[in-house]
């Protein structure tokens, strides 16, 4: 006969080794925390290319609060960079959305699941999108920032409109989303290279650019949606 104390420390082990074997599974990998940092580390590497395109015109006044970062066609949609601007010269407004970049990137995957961590995302996001760091990284920030505020949070709104059925379903494609929303633009980067694509600069909603920019807002949306229901599998779990 075990004593009652061995028996509680064989209960602990066990434990302890079954915690062991989940973590190194990834069974316990937080979707929601995964989720907004590395939207938040790839849009902030995404302010920083922005940046570094808008430095290389040198010290140049800017004409607009729109600018085109980069002075050449980059082959994939949106090749030319688009970005806002307040501060009235390219080489200061590299500079700064560098830093910003840079900022987020180290919030994004050191702070973000802290209590002010969506807060302070936000802002930066704000900067990033004020200080020349182009409109493409926001759509990021924004799932990331959405994402930050539900870390550790209940998330009853969910669990009421997401039954058991689908939320099984979504769980399994969190991870597939994230992964195809990560390689999007890498993808078409690619592809752009391979078929030597041209952007078109007209402003319509039917424009080569604006479609295949569709399935990669889609992707972001499905991430935040199947990491939610990730969260509350596990939860239940």
């Amino acid at each position: 006969m075990f004593a009652p104390r061995e028996i509680n420390q064989k209960r602990c082990q066990s434990m302890r080794t079954n915690t062991q074997n989940r973590i190194a599974t990834g069974r316990y990998v937080n979707a929601v925390i995964a989720t907004a940092a590395a939207f938040g580390v790839y849009a902030g590497f995404l302010g920083m290319e922005h940046g570094f395109l808008e430095a290389l015109h040198g010290n140049v006044a800017t004409k607009s609060l729109k600018i085109m970062a980069a002075d050449f066609e980059l082959p994939f949609p949106f090749g030319h960079e688009p970005a806002m601007t307040v501060i009235p010269n390219f080489l200061v407004t590299g500079i700064v959305a560098m830093v910003i970049g840079l900022a987020i990137i180290l919030w994004s995957s050191l702070f973000v699941q802290r209590k002010n961590g969506a807060d302070v995302l936000f802002l930066l996001s704000i900067a990033l999108l004020l200080g020349g760091g182009g409109f493409g990284p926001i759509s990021l920030l924004v799932i990331a920032c959405i994402a930050a505020s539900r870390i550790n949070r209940p998330m009853a709104w969910w669990r009421r409109w997401l039954p058991v059925s689908i939320r099984r379903g979504l769980t399994k494609l969190w991870r597939p989303s994230l992964i195809a929303a990560l390689l999007w633009v890498p993808g078409e980067f690619i592809l752009g290279q391979v078929f030597n694509l041209k952007n078109d600069h007209r402003q319509v909603l039917t424009n080569l650019n604006l479609i295949l920019s569709y399935p990669m807002l889609a992707l972001f949306v499905l991430t935040l949606i199947t990491g939610f229901a990730y969260e509350i599998d596990r939860a239940r779990e």
